[in-house]
């Protein structure tokens, strides 16, 4: 579930000590329990991690504060939550079809996770609601389902789904073409799925968030279509949405570091007009393309590690 920049930036006040500068952190004795919960020596466990980041921070780069490093019981829990994520959406992949009501996909939604003993994330989620976004054409995300609502033959649609299991989130979505739909709104389907892929091979840690994101917006933009600026991605897995924010309009070089143990979510927005959007007055959080053509968009939710990047939840 994406984050709007302005509710993000919002919520970054709220969670950090100075959301404007580093965080203030405990310095801990080399002898100390490492603050990450390991139950190691400090010494032993994060100190050289720290003291790289350390000279990092001294160049004035952004590096990460320790809230959003997950440890290896922390990760494991985001993989178990990232399961329940999975099934529901295999779920969808066999039963959405045309003639279907969003509503419908709402209910297998919140009925699968139940199953689970999990939570569906979204669900009051700041006043969401329903369980799932259900986005469809020119929507491009946070629409919300509906009876009236009912897949037609040549539609495209975003099905975002975020589970909460053993106090664990995990968030991904996918894109499901209906019936016979037109090749332009294929390839812009095509084209959204290629800049994840593109995006993922600039996660690497000690490189900067916004490498994958300049990336992502020069292949979009080279294609013909263009990246919807004010909507981006998010970390994910203590909270629903935590730091980094995650843009692909930005330029290389630049945002948070990437460090093991990070988790986010890579998901762009991929206009086939303009990038302008707005939020429908009807609900408060539908948003659709300026222009009314289609959107597109799948999410990813990634771990950074010693050596690159595993994805959590697809």
């Amino acid at each position: 579930m994406g984050k709007n920049i302005l509710e993000y930036n919002l919520m970054r006040k709220k969670v950090s000590r100075n959301p404007f500068q580093v965080e203030v952190e405990e310095k801990l004795g080399r002898n100390d329990d490492c603050w990450c919960g390991s139950g190691r020596k400090y010494k032993k466990c994060h100190c050289s991690f720290d003291e790289k980041l350390d000279d990092y921070r001294r160049k004035g780069i952004l590096v990460p504060p320790r809230r959003i490093i997950k440890n290896p019981d922390q990760i494991q829990g985001i993989h178990e939550s990232a399961k329940v994520n999975i099934a529901v959406l295999d779920y969808l992949d066999e039963h959405i079809e045309e003639g279907v009501s969003t509503q419908e996909i709402d209910n297998w939604v919140s009925s699968i996770t139940k199953k689970y003993n999990a939570v569906a994330a979204p669900l009051n989620y700041e006043g969401f609601p329903k369980s799932v976004c259900t986005s469809i054409n020119d929507v491009v995300c946070h629409g919300i389902p509906s009876r009236d609502e009912i897949l037609k033959d040549g539609d495209i649609i975003n099905v975002d789904v975020s589970t909460i299991y053993k106090g664990y989130f995990s968030d991904s979505s996918r894109m499901y073409c209906i019936g016979n739909v037109s090749a332009e709104k294929k390839r812009l389907v095509d084209i959204a799925k290629q800049s994840l892929e593109i995006g993922l091979q600039y996660v690497q840690p000690w490189r900067k968030i916004g490498d994958l994101g300049a990336a992502i917006h020069e292949f979009v933009m080279q294609n013909g279509y263009s990246v919807v600026r004010d909507i981006g991605g998010h970390g994910v897995g203590l909270e629903f949405h935590e730091d980094p924010w995650v843009s692909y309009v930005c330029p290389k070089d630049t945002g948070m570091l990437m460090v093991p143990g990070m988790v986010f979510t890579i998901e762009p927005m991929i206009n086939m007009g303009k990038e302008d959007i707005y939020i429908s007055d009807d609900d408060g959080w539908t948003v659709h393309t300026e222009d009314g053509l289609p959107s597109a968009q799948w999410e990813i939710q990634v771990l950074v590690t010693e050596d690159g990047y595993e994805i959590i939840s697809y």
